[in-house]
């Protein structure tokens, strides 16, 4: 029997509860066994039909319907015709939209003020208020009885700050550190929650927990406060639908009241402190006396810039247990989760009544095995002293039974916990780890006979898991700020790992927000006042390569989901960061090229050699002291580099979306600044300047060497890593071009060698130094066990999608985005017989598995229906196929028998 379409999903989303999009675009994977998609048919509940379609496409179909209003649910179903035949209706899926206007608010948005006590002074965030890192999280309730049995029921929350809510005595959801991570000037993103089975007859009581969050609470290397506002605020709307056909709604309104609970400071940077015993028990259930507690105040935020996030939210994904409990000194107990995550711990003996704990998590252990945050301080040249490195809870026990601590308020990027104060001793099941990010999807998966390869793509992965927290972060520890420049970096990597889709539209919206009215591209995204362009660092923006994030980032997305809407929507960003840079090359000379020559070459007017640039940024072996002097510096190697790459990518973006006349004029642009690059950069004899590994890998990446030059640029490249005793020079950007640079422009077996390279600098380094995500330094972890900077900073590991796109041979299309098709070329090297990648697609899973045995190489493809693939052997033979799974062999290459870690 003819099997139906699977996995049905709206806006790239599975069934999707507060979707904030009219017409989202739908998608499925078309019946198991089939090969190609000739027509399809979608129904819904609104009784719209769209007949059979004509059309190979099953991603992104607008939905064609009637609009629904304001939370309203839709079921939907589709059918398809393919090679084998009429299919069996699917299984219903549905979306339900959340409020989609600000009329149908009804709420108001209340805040819990602390009164200015007489003799007590104002300090940071207003009169009255604690300062930053400090602030408690108040309670807030109301009580209220429906007129009549309800049938359904929706709740639509949000707030400044961080809110959980209750009802009933049971917390409303998963999602956490809600409502997320926006630039709350333009959007602030609302929550919807099925609470249908928590109301009950009579009466009944709702109830939130709110905190500062990003919102008032400290954020960035600055620890910035107050940058949004200095009060918290509460938003929410509970929308009942009752059995006899009428509605009512339950608001936030000046009928609330407040009260302190037990959280007496929550930060996301400080940490969370919690006395249990402050608890008022049963606040958040019908019958609570709470007419000690004092009236909210009623605000008027308004409600415009409320919308609902295209991405999964931050939930609770996994538990570790602890694989080792020490006791480094006597007052002191220390954790070893055995992984570094992004989260916080369950504890669940707290000791008696009164025990004060104090838990302390870091990313490494000092030399008598305690937990050490040293090198997590900020220690920055516009700060007039160091700042600590936070990460610190606490709890005073109530001794009630079944009581546990959860800082639910905060998050921390950790590996292991120190417990102080208890005055028993704890067990490894006494405690887990919780590990905390963006639920996203995954989607990606890597197995070899290597088993440092296999931790070294674990690592990856879990650094990617670290920091994807609402927003792409640079670390989960010291900074936790949306770099623009690293997920530029890393988006590729990421989209083949897990589902990125909706999480990176979500963030680029928030870069759109935040570029300035030059076209200037911030560093951070969201950024806060203190990051902006009145900021005291707000001449460190706009940097090559950072700035570049608004073109990369969505081609990136583009190639691996096939979507050109987040083209379209970003591309006045694109077109503004580039005029920007247009502007800089044509008229701005860097004072260096000015005292050589006053007047400009005529190749100038396209050299981009101005403004601040972070450059290479974290070259091995070179350390940036002086701030002040490394801005001096002229850059104009990688920034005119990126110029013409960015510039070609508009070219191409724009011949997509139709603007054939803007494709035209950002390709002879992007020609014109490929030729001065080359007249600045390459010498008459063909050689490149400057001379290093990064500079030939861009040159190579970005296709700015003449045809005829790239086999010499990239011997040199190869002399140059021969010449630092095979290890990479290279930095931040060029790092993840390295690889594959080298192996597709014929040294596949230096790209294997770098690989599995086990010295300082390098990959595998950081894994025999006992690392279990990527360090931001190649030298994170002396000898000596000494830790430096962040220990959790994914960009390097970037070099997995070598793994992905070399060693598994997976790439995509660039003509037929979203993997519609796509090349299985795998790439045997280093001494690995065996190796398997995963991938599931828009359309499916991609598989790619082959094996040495016995002097023969043997592939197996699986390819999705919907798609064709290019199969290449490693002996360059070449087939074309379309859906199923297919069998290839060919004799053994010779790097696929040379022993692991051998010399070609």
């Amino acid at each position: 029997m003819n099997a139906a379409p699977t996995c049905l999903r709206a806006d790239e989303l599975e069934q999707p509860l507060g979707l904030g999009n009219r017409r989202p675009r739908l998608s499925w994977w078309l019946p198991s066994g089939s090969r190609e998609q000739f027509a399809y048919r979608l129904g819904a509940s609104t009784g719209w039909d769209s007949g059979r379609v004509d059309s190979a496409d099953s991603t992104h179909v607008p939905y064609g319907g009637p609009p629904p209003g304001s939370g309203e649910r839709i079921t939907w179903r589709v059918k398809v015709w393919t090679d084998l035949g009429e299919s069996p209706w699917s299984p219903q899926a549905w979306f339900e939209t959340g409020l989609l206007d600000p009329a149908d608010w009804q709420a108001r948005w209340i805040e819990p003020v602390v009164p200015v006590a007489p003799d007590r002074p104002a300090v940071s965030g207003g009169p009255g208020v604690p300062p930053a890192g400090c602030r408690p999280a108040p309670l807030l309730r109301t009580a209220f009885t429906p007129a009549s049995p309800v049938r359904r029921a929706r709740l639509y929350a949000t707030a400044q700050g961080l809110y959980e809510v209750f009802l009933n005595g049971e917390r409303v959801g998963d999602a956490e550190l809600t409502p997320g991570f926006t630039q709350y000037d333009v959007r602030l993103q609302v929550q919807a929650y099925d609470v249908t089975a928590l109301l009950r007859e009579g009466e009944n009581a709702l109830g939130a927990v709110l905190s500062d969050g990003w919102f008032r609470g400290q954020v960035g290397v600055t620890r910035a406060h107050d940058q949004w506002g200095e009060r918290v605020s509460f938003l929410a709307q509970l929308h009942l639908e009752h059995a006899d056909g009428t509605t009512s709604v339950v608001c936030t309104d000046g009928h609330w009241r407040w009260a302190p609970g037990p959280v007496v400071a929550a930060d996301l940077i400080a940490g969370q402190s919690t006395d249990l015993r402050r608890t008022p028990v049963g606040w958040d259930r019908p019958g609570y006396d709470d007419s000690a507690w004092t009236p909210v105040e009623v605000a008027d935020h308004g409600h415009a810039g409320l919308v609902a996030s295209p991405a999964p939210p931050v939930r609770r994904v996994e538990e570790l247990v602890p694989v080792a409990v020490t006791r480094p000194h006597p007052d002191r107990q220390v954790f070893d989760l055995g992984q570094n995550i992004n989260g916080w711990v369950r504890l669940t003996d707290l000791g008696p009544a009164g025990t004060r704990l104090t838990l302390t998590h870091g990313e490494s252990l000092g030399p008598d095995g305690d937990v050490t945050t040293d090198h997590l301080r900020v220690d920055m040249p516009f700060l007039p002293e160091p700042l600590p490195a936070g990460q610190v809870d606490r709890v005073v026990s109530a001794g009630r039974p079944g009581e546990s601590f959860e800082p639910r308020h905060t998050t921390h990027g950790f590996r292991y916990v120190r417990v102080e104060g208890h005055p028993g001793q704890l067990t490894a099941d006494d405690l887990r780890g919780v590990v905390v990010h963006s639920d996203l999807r995954r989607t990606g998966w890597f197995t070899c006979d290597d088993e440092r390869i296999e931790r070294l793509h674990e690592a990856a992965r879990w650094g990617l898991r670290g920091n994807v927290c609402d927003i792409p972060t640079d670390c989960p520890t010291r900074e936790r700020a949306g770099w623009t420049g690293d997920w530029q970096l890393f988006v590729p990597t990421a989209a083949f790992l897990y589902d990125v889709s909706g999480f990176s539209a979500k963030w680029l919206r928030d870069v759109a927000a935040d570029q300035w009215p030059d076209g200037t591209v911030a560093n951070i995204s969201p950024a806060c006042r203190t990051e902006g362009p009145k900021g005291p660092v707000a001449h460190l923006n706009g940097s090559a390569g950072w700035g570049d994030a608004v073109v990369i980032v969505p081609w990136q997305l583009y190639l691996a989901y096939g979507d050109p809407g987040i083209l379209e929507e970003l591309w006045p960003t694109m077109t503004a960061w580039l005029g920007r840079v247009e502007r800089a090359a044509r008229e701005e000379r860097h004072p260096d090229r000015i005292r050589r020559s006053p007047g400009p070459a005529p190749h100038e007017r396209y050299l981009w050699d101005t403004g601040f640039h972070w450059g290479e940024w974290l070259v091995p072996g070179e350390q940036v002291t002086d701030l002040t002097e490394y801005a001096a510096r002229d850059k104009a190697d990688v920034a005119t580099a990126y110029y013409a790459h960015s510039t070609r990518l508009a070219a191409r973006i724009a011949r997509v979306l139709g603007r054939d006349a803007e494709a035209d004029r950002y390709r002879e642009l992007s020609e014109r600044v490929r030729a001065a690059w080359r007249t600045e950069f390459l010498a008459a004899d063909g050689s490149l300047r400057p001379d290093t590994q990064a500079h030939h890998v861009r040159a190579l990446a970005f296709d700015l060497v003449p045809a005829g030059l790239r086999a010499r640029t990239a011997a040199r490249l190869v002399e140059l890593v021969r010449a630092a005793d095979t290890h990479l020079g290279t930095g931040f950007l060029a790092t993840p071009d390295l690889l594959p640079v080298l192996a597709d422009s014929g040294h596949l077996d230096v790209a294997y060698e770098l690989l599995l390279q086990d010295t300082a600098p390098s990959w595998l380094h950081m894994i025999d130094r006992g690392a279990t995500t990527v360090w931001e330094h190649w030298d994170g972890v002396d000898a000596d066990g000494t830790p430096h900077d962040s220990l959790n900073h994914y960009s390097k590991g970037a070099v997995v999608s070598f793994l992905h796109r070399c060693t598994a041979g997976i790439r995509p299309d660039e003509d037929a985005p979203g993997y519609r098709r796509f090349t299985v070329a795998p790439r045997p090297g280093g001494g690995l017989t065996r190796a398997r990648a995963e991938h599931h697609s828009p359309y499916g899973p991609i598989g790619s598995s082959w094996r040495v045995e016995d002097g023969r190489f043997h592939l197996c493809v699986t390819v999705p229906p919907g798609t064709t693939a290019d199969v290449v052997l490693p002996d360059g033979t070449r087939h074309h196929t379309g859906a199923g799974t297919h069998a290839y062999g060919c004799a053994a290459p010779d790097a696929a028998l040379t022993p692991t870690g051998a010399t070609p």
